[in-house]
């Protein structure tokens, strides 16, 4: 007997609960913080539990920058405010949840 999902209740192969949650009217803001030496911080806020460790995995592959995730916050290093709303884009979020 497969697996069903306790959110959707559909089986875990056609679960569609990680489509939802990206759907819903929720912001991610991203914007950018100088830290010491003049250096630069893109921060990410919005996403929240295993979404948001999925996406700061997703994001440094693809941006080629180390980063962390805390305090419900996806740091990375470097100036990557376009780069991150294109990676995003490509990860399925709506282009009108993410604010610049």
């Amino acid at each position: 007997m497969p697996d069903i999902c306790p959110k959707c209740g559909l089986p875990k192969e056609l679960c569609v609960c990680d489509v939802l949650n990206r759907e819903t009217n929720r912001r991610i803001k991203v914007y950018t913080e100088k830290k010491k030496f003049r250096k630069y911080m893109t921060v990410i806020s919005g996403l929240t539990g295993e979404e948001m460790e999925k996406a700061a995995k997703e994001l440094k592959h693809m941006l080629a920058c180390g980063g962390t995730y805390k305090n419900g916050l996806i740091e990375l290093q470097g100036d990557h405010k376009e780069g991150v709303k294109k990676a995003l884009l490509q990860m399925g979020y709506p282009e009108d949840s993410i604010d610049m």
